[in-house]
């Protein structure tokens, strides 16, 4: 995050952090511009927040923007949005390298990979250069935010916030709150939550929480049933599609969430519970290994166009 030379001007306007300085939330700043980063600038701005999101590097900076322009035109050509809606949102959505851009916001939250070094040092960042009264959120989704907030000047105000994927279509969020998260600091966020759309879930801090503990298993035992060649990858997810009315398979699920990701997620909650059932599938570790991560690569499980679209066989369901 060192580079500024990249400037929110150069790719969508100039800088304008308005403080509010008190309980009402109108700008919002998120550290990493990846999937979850953006769905929640999406969700955020959709609801009139300014967002503004700091990358490490100009290529990742325009990555981004790419990203929520393309995750956009895919919603405009399904009907679910309109051109003019699409330039709204991103009017109120900046990018910048400079981190120091975010130190005016309401609200701040980390959206980095979930790797506990680089959490943590982001949240010690973020609690030297935020107002006393913003709050500060970790989007983690198995780390301990507990750990992770030690030695910060004032742990009270920091959360955990763990949106569910696709965020800006899935109307849940877990607040989760660590050892010394204050009450106020949880009515406060409660209350943010809801105004963006969100039903608020309070979840105590533990590894993985509601969503990630129970989905997690589900994943790795459909990669064991495909790696076993018990059925096809098109079959799974057909079966759980159709027999559970999921609106995706879990296989194509785990692309979407991205798959280094869904490792790093695994490993902790291995790690932690020392359970077999979250003891990652060889077959993942091997498509991590080859760099087929989902989505975001063209392939994982299944392929997918440029768009990420799902490429189907002529005769899948």
């Amino acid at each position: 995050m060192a580079e500024k030379s990249l400037t929110l001007k150069d790719l969508t306007g100039s800088i304008t952090t308005k403080s509010t300085s008190g309980e009402r939330i109108e700008t919002v700043g998120i550290v990493g511009g990846g999937v979850m980063g953006r769905g929640i600038a999406q969700a955020l701005s959709t609801h009139g927040l300014t967002v503004i999101i700091v990358e490490r590097d100009s290529e990742r900076a325009q990555h981004t923007l790419d990203g929520l322009s393309e995750n956009m035109d895919r919603e405009i050509k399904r009907w679910a949005m309109t051109a003019s809606e699409k330039r709204a949102i991103l009017s109120r959505i900046k990018v910048t390298t400079d981190i120091e851009a975010i130190a005016g916001v309401d609200f701040a939250m980390e959206a980095v990979d979930e790797q506990f070094d680089l959490k943590r040092d982001v949240l010690h960042t973020l609690d030297k250069l935020c107002r006393p009264d913003t709050i500060i959120a970790s989007n983690t989704s198995t780390l301990s935010l507990t750990k992770m907030v030690r030695g910060t000047t004032n742990p009270k105000k920091i959360i955990g916030l763990h949106f569910s994927y696709p965020v800006p279509k899935t109307p849940l969020c877990e607040i989760v709150r660590a050892f010394e998260t204050s009450d106020d600091t949880f009515q406060r966020t409660k209350a943010f939550i809801q105004a963006i759309g969100k039903t608020p879930v309070e979840v105590y801090e533990y590894p993985g929480f509601i969503t990630t503990r129970v989905i997690i298993p589900m994943l790795n035992e459909a990669m064991y049933i495909l790696m076993e060649g018990v059925a096809s990858a098109e079959d799974i997810d057909t079966a759980m599609r159709l027999g559970f009315n999921f609106q995706m398979g879990p296989l194509e699920l785990a692309d979407s969430m991205g798959l280094e990701e869904l490792l790093a997620m695994m490993e902790t909650m291995f790690h932690e519970f020392g359970e077999t059932k979250y003891r990652p599938c060889p077959l993942l570790r091997r498509l991590v290994r080859e760099q087929k991560y989902g989505k975001k690569s063209g392939q994982g499980f299944f392929r997918y166009d440029e768009s990420g679209n799902r490429i189907r066989p002529k005769n899948a369901i």
